[in-house]
């Protein structure tokens, strides 16, 4: 199966609420991660490198930073004259009520987009996991198998989401036994919400579950249909993270600084593409002590850094402490601050003096704009 041949599909406001101390001024899909990044740069720069040259970013709310930060997908080489990047905001409050309320409502509200396309198949995928996945093995994996879908899904740790499908049982590669919301916190065979399908299929099986009323895409299209419809289950190893709480959210940014997990996630065969800003390189000023931490192009960094993500244009002056930190863009810790285990939120200032301090299991949220 050939990239072209797919259609690419992002919802990019699903599971907003597992981190919702971060998503309320944004959508999940613009959340910013690893210190020069948002997580549509992941999903999206999978999809591209796999050659996907179509893909639709469907919206509910908080979407502005998302589109700023897309905008004619240049970046991803999907600013074209045939397919590229099309978002699909809500067009009525009905709209908006079926996005929160189901997935099938969502697609329901996006048939028009699907009957369009001339692709055979749709890739659709949330942004809730980080991870740099060869796509075009996966489409190989499909076609060969000759199931009607296949689901992606991960061994390990169950997710902290609600619902969070779980797969029971699994025979010659096909999904035998589903089962939703169970297995949180255990070792088990967990979907990752990214579906390979065909496009007829998917339109179908989505005009007739509306029509009576289904909601869950889960629940009422794949657990309901698992013997009347071959579904695959296609394993993804090696680096990936699901983001399912803050902390969650904390703990798969600092997996980075591992540099196996870091070359893991960033492959040189498959880039990943994000927003060029073609800042000036950061400065370290003779005084400064870092250690072990991410920092992004334009910040100024005088005071001591250990463990930390820094986002661009942040500024740590002297005799300032951050540890096991976050911080993103335009953040501002004053002379004789000391920051350790806390997120803070865009344009972020912590005045001299101030001491904020959370813990490994709880990180300290510091809201956008917030000035201490």
């Amino acid at each position: 199966m050939n990239g072209k041949d797919v259609l690419g599909l992002i919802f990019a406001n699903t599971d907003d609420d597992v981190i919702s101390e971060v998503t309320g001024v944004r959508s999940m899909a613009s959340v910013p991660f690893g210190g020069a990044y948002r997580l549509v740069d992941f999903v999206l720069s999978n999809m591209v490198n796999a050659g996907i040259t179509k893909v639709g970013v469907v919206t509910n709310n908080n979407y502005q930073s998302l589109m700023d930060h897309i905008g004619t997908g240049k970046n991803w080489d999907l600013s074209r004259k045939n397919d590229g990047i099309y978002f699909l905001p809500p067009f009525n409050a009905e709209a908006v009520e079926n996005y929160n309320a189901s997935r099938i409502g969502a697609l329901k509200n996006i048939l028009h987009f699907l009957e369009k396309s001339n692709k055979e198949y749709v890739f659709m995928t949330d942004c809730t996991y980080v991870a740099n996945l060869d796509l075009n093995e996966i489409f190989d994996y499909h076609e060969k198998s000759g199931c009607d879908m296949t689901q992606l899904y991960m061994h390990g740790k169950t997710p902290a989401i609600k619902d969070n499908p779980v797969l029971d049982k699994i025979e010659d590669g096909r999904i035998t036994k589903m089962s939703l919301g169970t297995g949180e916190g255990k070792t088990t065979d967990f979907a990752l919400k990214a579906i390979i399908i065909k496009k007829s299929l998917l339109e179908s099986l989505v005009s007739v579950s509306y029509a009576k009323g289904l909601v869950s895409f889960e629940k009422d299209i794949i657990m309901k249909n698992l013997k009347k419809l071959s579904v695959g289950a296609y394993e993804v190893k090696g680096f990936c993270k699901v983001i399912d709480s803050l902390a969650g959210y904390f703990d798969a940014n600092f997996s980075l600084l591992d540099s196996k997990n870091y070359r893991a996630l960033f492959n040189r065969e498959r880039p990943v593409y994000t927003k060029v800003y073609d800042d000036m390189p950061t400065v370290y000023a003779p005084e400064c002590d870092v250690k072990n931490s991410l920092i992004a192009d334009g910040c100024i960094i005088s005071g001591e850094v250990e463990n930390c993500i820094i986002f661009r244009d942040c500024r740590v002056e002297k005799g300032a402490i951050v540890k096991n930190s976050i911080l993103m863009p335009h953040g501002f810790i004053a002379e004789d601050a000391s920051v350790n285990y806390c997120i803070a939120d865009k344009a972020v200032t912590v005045r001299s003096g101030k001491n904020l301090s959370g813990a490994d299991s709880y990180p300290v949220y510091i809201g956008k704009n917030i000035h201490i």
